[in-house]
């Protein structure tokens, strides 16, 4: 009886200890007498106890490592401490297992250095605008110096890069001066594009202006002008008509020379300064100064 319950304890440690449940995203290294045998995946595994063990359980999983804060020398010999973090991935487990005392060491150790080497070669005002470059870079080197332990580096990101307190100081006194440098820029182009958008306001308002008065001038020479057309055609057609009259009535040249003079009256009474008289005229002016006389003499006899 006793020797029963015995033999079943015995295959009951057996038994827990070959039955291995490996879970998801994560592998088994399995040694067989302090040797590498094999990699257990996800799911039931038996293995040979007291021969068979289990040397390190290795997740698949993304992993991130936080690389402490490290004081770094820029190229203009400034002190900046620089805070990162690693996204990293196990590919061969057996491999992390046993190609490197400690995987997460290794990298940490290999980042600190290659995160010197980079921004030891940079000035203060590049390490703050090329972040990119330097991400880029750390993850180039890391992934091909942990490739040889089964791991791949997929991600760096630099967190925080701070600068000495004097120099902080510095830049923010830089900063502030530049924010001061651009509102000034900013407020001058506003006045200039006012004092230019006024200019050309003036100028457009003067443009039309002088239109407008020019404009007006012509239609004002426009209206004398048709006014004046008018008039010629009124007086042409008033000579025409008298013309008509005296050529129906067939009139002597006396009556002629008299009307001609009553129109040269009338011409005389108008706005015009000067007269010129047709040559043709001086004969029947002579013909009335003639006939004055020879009436002056008549009534100077009758008196007599």
């Amino acid at each position: 009886m006793w020797f029963l319950l015995i033999l079943l304890i015995i295959i009951a440690v057996i038994g827990f200890k070959s039955i291995k449940i490996v879970k998801q995203a994560e592998v088994y290294v399995i040694e067989r007498l302090g040797k590498f045998h094999k990699i257990a995946d996800a799911g039931l595994t038996i293995i040979l106890p007291f021969v068979d063990a289990v040397r390190s359980v290795v997740s698949l999983k993304q992993q991130t490592m936080d690389i402490p804060p490290q004081g770094v020398i820029t190229k203009d010999n400034v002190t900046i401490t620089i805070d990162t973090v690693v996204f990293y991935k196990i590919t061969d487990p057996a491999k992390a297992v046993y190609e490197i005392q400690s995987l997460k060491d290794g990298i940490k150790y290999l980042a600190i250095t290659t995160i010197r080497d980079i921004v030891g070669k940079m000035d203060l005002d590049q390490t703050f605008s090329s972040r990119d470059v330097i991400n880029d870079q750390l993850r180039t080197i890391l992934d091909e110096a942990t490739d040889q332990w089964g791991c791949k580096v997929d991600r760096v990101e630099i967190k925080d890069i701070t600068p000495p307190p004097d120099i902080r100081d510095a830049m923010e006194k830089q900063m502030n001066a530049e924010r001061n440098k651009r509102a000034l820029i900013l407020q001058a182009e506003g006045e200039r594009q006012s004092a230019i958008t006024i200019a050309e306001g003036q100028k457009e308002a003067a443009i039309l202006e002088a239109e407008a008065d020019k404009e007006s001038r012509i239609r004002r020479a426009a209206g004398e002008a048709e006014a004046i057309k008018q008039v010629a055609e009124a007086k042409s057609k008033e000579i025409e008509m008298v013309y008509s009259a005296l050529k129906d009535a067939n009139p002597n040249e006396k009556i002629v020379q008299i009307k001609s003079l009553e129109s040269l009256k009338e011409i005389a009474n108008g706005e015009a300064n000067k007269v010129f008289i047709p040559f043709e005229a001086t004969a029947a002016l002579s013909s009335l100064g003639a006939i004055k006389e020879v009436m002056k003499d008549d009534k100077k006899s009758k008196k007599e």
